[in-house]
């Protein structure tokens, strides 16, 4: 009954982050695209993309071995 409320919230910042380009003004990309500093921001996004996918890969191969242990301990 508890993963009602975890989907909609999950739902919820999905659309808070989608929300959030379109509220955002052209203008601040437009310095950051002149300073050049667009690509320090896009370069951070992007590794921080790459270590949350590797810790929940690591962390579903974890998951899956300790339910093999308990499905061959039953």
């Amino acid at each position: 009954m508890r993963i009602l409320p975890a989907i909609t919230r999950y739902i919820y910042l999905t659309i808070l982050f989608l929300s959030i380009p379109l509220l955002s003004r052209a203008e601040s990309t437009d310095f950051l695209r002149s300073t050049g500093k667009i690509y320090s921001v896009v370069g951070v996004i992007l590794i921080l993309f790459v270590v949350i996918v590797i810790y929940l890969f690591s962390l579903d191969r974890k998951v899956t071995r300790i339910e093999e242990q308990n499905f061959d301990n039953e």
